[in-house]
């Protein structure tokens, strides 16, 4: 028997370690060996902290617990959380239990430690799971390399360093890029800087495509669209447009902070942020967010499947 208490605003170095826990059970019995929970209530988390596996081999339960801990009151009373204490004491031996808090990314929440039920649980294997800041390149450059380990791919470091600058810290997205490059490379295993070039959508690219809109400049903006479906499904293009249109927004209507505080809010690296900001000097924020909810209009229209065209959908809303 395992108790786990993972927590924090990675979200995605979180499921990543729970994966690693799932792989270990029996794959014949996994469907009725794993179980995950929502915020349960009492009777119902009692209940499954002294659930016996299935079948063979050990079970997985996992609890998301973000209403325990991000509520404004105690969930549990004071004869409750003996039970769960016990019950987390005393449960089945093969019955591994992980609680899980994924705290909301870049507000900087911690959990209140002072709580009955966080003393329980971090008597256990205890982890928390900090988003990595922009500035710490180095700690960034090593989570990618171990993570292409995992895909049995090596970068270059220009390779690396510009897929940094790219994307800032954000990990999902490194982990898609990566897989994408594993492809790109074989049968070779080494990923070089021109494959991340040839792949990846640079803010550059992105910046010429909504300054050409902004401008008025259709054509062209068609033109550049066209370019940037050669790297990306336009559902994922407008993903990166509208996540970096987000961080845009941010950018300007907090441009008296500093670049090294915008840095740790927007998870892009400082000397990007300072590009950015010179960059975007000539553009209002307001037009920013009308271009932004013209592509979530067309981007919700696609996800709804009202679209017949997706890239015709997406061309048309430029033109407006």
């Amino acid at each position: 028997m395992a108790v786990y208490f993972f927590y924090g605003d990675e979200d995605f170095n979180i499921e990543l370690e729970l994966q690693k826990l799932s792989s270990k059970l029996n794959p014949d019995f996994k469907a009725m060996n794993y179980q995950e929970f929502d915020n349960p209530e009492y009777s119902v988390l009692v209940n499954a902290l002294r659930t016996p596996p299935m079948m063979f081999g050990d079970m997985l339960i996992v609890i998301n617990s973000e209403e325990y801990f991000l509520s404004n009151k105690n969930v549990f009373n004071d004869s409750e959380l003996e039970d769960i204490d016990d019950a987390l004491k005393n449960n089945p031996e093969s019955l591994n239990v992980v609680f899980v808090v994924k705290l909301p990314r870049d507000e900087n929440k911690k959990l209140d430690s002072r709580r009955k039920l966080y003393k329980i649980l971090s008597k256990y294997n205890t982890k928390e799971f900090p988003t990595f800041k922009t500035y710490k390149v180095a700690d960034i450059s090593n989570w990618i390399i171990n993570q292409a380990k995992t895909k049995d791919i090596t970068l270059n470091q220009d390779a690396i360093s510009l897929l940094i600058e790219q994307i800032g810290n954000n990990l999902r997205e490194f982990n898609a890029e990566l897989d994408k490059l594993k492809l790109i490379a074989y049968p070779q295993k080494t990923v070089t800087k021109k494959m991340v070039e040839d792949i990846c959508i640079s803010n550059q690219d992105l910046f010429n495509f909504t300054e050409l809109i902004m401008r008025g400049n259709k054509d062209s903006a068609l033109l550049e669209f066209k370019k940037l479906l050669d790297k990306k499904h336009p559902l994922e293009l407008l993903s990166a447009i509208q996540t970096m249109l987000r961080k845009w927004i941010i950018l300007k209507i907090s441009s008296n902070k500093s670049s090294m505080e915008l840095s740790k809010i927007v998870g892009m690296h400082e000397f990007v942020v300072k590009q950015t900001l010179e960059k975007l000097k000539n553009t209002s924020a307001s037009e920013l967010v009308r271009l932004k909810q013209n592509l979530f209009d067309v981007e919700f229209k696609i996800k709804s499947a009202e679209a017949i065209d997706i890239i015709s959908e997406v061309e048309c809303a430029i033109i407006r």
